[in-house]
C-alpha cells in the first residue's frame, strides 16, 4: 500500500457562527487520484482551501510529505506541494503558454526577461507529460482540454506532489475529457497525486482510485473504487436517500408543432436541417464538439441573420433576424456556461430573474417594485430556489441555485419555447434532479423545451425525441424507448445503428 502524502484529522471550520466543516478526516495517497464528492455547500471546496492555502483552519492535524503542519499557518505557508487548479481557469489568453507557465516566477537574466531558459523549461515539462506542444503557442489558439493541461504543467512546475482539480471536466467535451484524464493517467504513474472534485458521477468511477462523500460538513462515507461502487450508490451518500426509484421521464399528450425548421443551413456551421417540436415536448439535441448544435439555436435564437431554409412558429413562416423576433414569438434561452453567459456577477439574485422582462415593469421613469417583487417570489417558490435574501448577490448563491435563477430568468417571459444550453452544467446531483423534474413538470402545462447536451444520459433522461448531429448534420432520430448511450456516441462518431 502507497504511503499516505496528505492525512487531515479533524479539520474543523466556521465562518462567524456558521460551522462549515465538523472534525473533517481525509487522506490521500501517493500516486492516486481521489474524488470528493457531495453537493453544493456541503464543505469539500472549503475542506481543500485550507489543505491549500488559500484558508486557515480553525482546528484538527494536516500532515503532508510526513511532516506535520500547523493548522493555523498552512494559509501562510504556501506549500509548493499542493496545487489547487479552481474552476476557473487562471490563464491569461493573450500570453503564450511558456509565459503563463512562469507567470509570477518570471526567470530574467541581467534584469531582462530570458525567454530562452524559460522556453526550454516549458518545453521540459510539457516532454514529461508526453504532450507535443510549443511553449511559444499563445494560450487563446489552445482548446480547453489544453488549457487544463497548462494548469496542471504550471503545477508541476512548482514541484507540486499533490493537485487539487475543482470541477476539471464542466466545459469539456468527452473527446477532451478522454484528453485530460490520459494526462492525469500518466503523471499518476510518476506519483503525482490528484484530488478530483467533481458532479460528474460517472467519471469518478473511470478515473479515481478512491473516494470520499462529504454531506453538511461531515464525510458519510470513503473507500475504494472497485466494481461494486455505482454511480447510484455515490448519489445516495451524496443526498441522503435512496435515487434508484427516481424516475424523471414521464409521457404526456403534446399537441401540434409550435416550432419548425426545413432546410437549415449557414456556411460551415450547420446545412440541411430539417426538425419539428410540439407543445408541451422535451427534444434533445446531442453530439460532440463542433457539431453545429450552438450555432444552429443561436441561429434560430435570432443572433444570425444569414442563414438558409425556413422556420415556422405556430405553422407560420418567420424570418428569425433579431433576438427580438424571438423574444416576440415567445421563445426564450437559457446560455450555456453560467459564469460567463448567464449570470450578471453586480446584479441581486431578485435583478438577475428580471433583467430581460424589466420593461414590463417601467411607469414611466419608475419600475413598479411590487410587480417585480412578485413575479420573483412566484418562481423563486416554482422552482425552489434557496436564498437568504432576494437583495443579495447571485454569487452569494450554490451553483445549483445560480442555475436555477437563470432558469427563472428564461421563464419569466412566459415563453412557449425554452431552449436549455448545458442545463445542469456544473451543478450536484441533487440540484440537477430538482431541475430535471421541474422541466418535466412545466412540460406537462404545455412548455415546450429543446435540450442541448454533451451529456447522452442527459437527453435520454429528459426527452421524448433526441436529434443526434454529426458535423453540422442530423444524422438520427431516436424517440425515448430506443435511445441508448451507446447508440448515440456510435451515430455522434459517425457510425450508424
Amino acid at each position: 500500500m502507497s504511503k499516505h502524502i496528505v492525512k487531515m484529522e479533524g479539520i474543523k471550520k466556521s465562518f462567524e457562527n456558521n460551522r462549515v466543516l465538523h472534525g473533517v478526516d481525509f487522506d490521500l495517497r501517493e500516486g492516486s487520484i481521489h474524488a470528493l464528492l457531495g453537493e453544493n455547500g456541503t464543505g469539500k471546496t472549503t475542506l481543500m482551501n485550507i489543505l491549500g492555502g488559500v484558508i486557515p483552519g480553525d482546528m484538527g492535524r494536516i500532515t503532508i510529505n510526513l511532516i506535520e503542519r500547523d493548522i493555523a499557518e498552512v494559509a501562510n505557508m504556501k506549500s509548493s506541494d499542493i496545487a489547487f487548479i479552481h474552476q476557473e481557469l487562471t490563464l491569461i489568453n493573450d500570453l503564450s503558454i511558456s509565459e503563463n507557465l512562469f507567470l509570477g516566477c518570471e526567470l530574467k537574466k541581467s534584469g531582462i526577461l530570458d525567454k530562452k531558459s524559460m522556453y526550454k523549461k516549458s518545453k521540459e515539462i510539457l516532454s514529461k507529460m508526453e504532450i507535443d506542444l510549443d511553449p511559444n503557442t499563445m494560450v487563446g489558439n489552445i482548446d480547453a482540454s489544453y488549457k487544463q493541461v497548462v494548469e496542471i504543467a504550471r503545477a508541476l512546475m512548482k514541484n507540486a506532489k499533490v493537485i487539487i482539480m475543482d470541477e476539471p471536466t464542466t466545459a469539456l467535451t468527452n473527446v477532451e475529457i478522454e484528453h485530460v484524464f490520459k494526462i492525469m493517467r500518466r503523471l499518476k504513474d510518476q506519483g503525482v497525486s490528484f484530488v478530483f472534485i467533481s458532479h460528474k458521477l460517472n467519471e469518478v468511477i473511470e478515473i479515481c482510485d478512491r473516494y470520499t462523500v462529504m454531506r453538511d460538513g461531515s464525510v458519510v462515507i470513503s473507500g475504494d473504487v472497485d466494481t461494486s461502487i455505482t454511480e447510484n450508490f455515490l448519489a445516495c451518500h451524496m443526498v441522503g436517500k435512496d435515487l434508484s426509484q427516481n424516475d424523471i421521464y414521464t409521457k404526456r399528450v403534446v399537441g401540434e408543432d409550435i416550432l419548425t425548421a426545413k432546410k437549415l443551413s449557414r456556411e460551415r456551421e450547420f446545412k440541411d436541417i430539417n426538425f419539428h417540436i410540439g407543445k408541451g415536448e422535451i427534444v434533445g439535441f446531442t453530439g460532440l464538439l463542433g457539431d453545429g448544435r450552438f450555432e444552429l439555436f443561436r441561429t434560430i435564437y435570432g443572433c444570425n441573420k444569414d442563414y438558409q431554409g425556413e422556420i415556422f412558429v405556430n405553422g407560420n413562416a418567420c424570418k428569425m433576424n433579431s433576438i427580438q423576433k424571438a423574444y416576440k414569438n415567445k421563445i426564450s434561452y437559457l446560455p450555456r456556461n453560467r459564469k460567463e453567459n448567464g449570470i450578471i456577477k453586480d446584479l441581486s439574485v431578485g435583478r438577475n430573474i428580471t433583467i430581460s422582462v424589466i420593461e414590463k415593469f417601467k411607469r414611466i421613469f419608475f419600475i413598479n417594485y411590487k410587480k417585480e417583487s412578485d413575479l420573483n417570489r412566484n418562481y423563486i417558490k416554482k422552482l425552489n430556489i434557496k436564498i437568504n435574501n432576494i437583495n443579495d448577490l447571485i454569487t452569494n448563491l450554490s451553483g445549483g441555485n445560480q442555475q436555477k435563477v437563470i432558469l427563472a430568468r428564461a421563464l419569466s417571459s412566459n415563453p412557449n419555447l425554452v431552449i436549455l444550453d448545458n442545463p445542469t452544467q456544473g451543478v450536484d446531483v441533487g440540484a440537477k434532479l430538482e431541475i430535471y423534474n421541474i422541466i418535466m413538470d412545466l412540460a406537462k402545462l404545455g412548455t415546450s423545451f429543446i435540450v442541448l447536451s454533451s451529456e447522452a444520459q442527459e437527453v435520454i433522461t429528459l426527452c421524448d425525441r433526441i436529434y443526434v448531429m454529426y458535423h453540422g448534420e442530423i444524422r438520427k432520430e431516436f424517440n425515448h424507448e430506443e435511445a441508448s448511450e451507446e447508440n448515440i456516441m456510435i451515430v455522434a462518431t459517425g457510425g450508424r445503428v
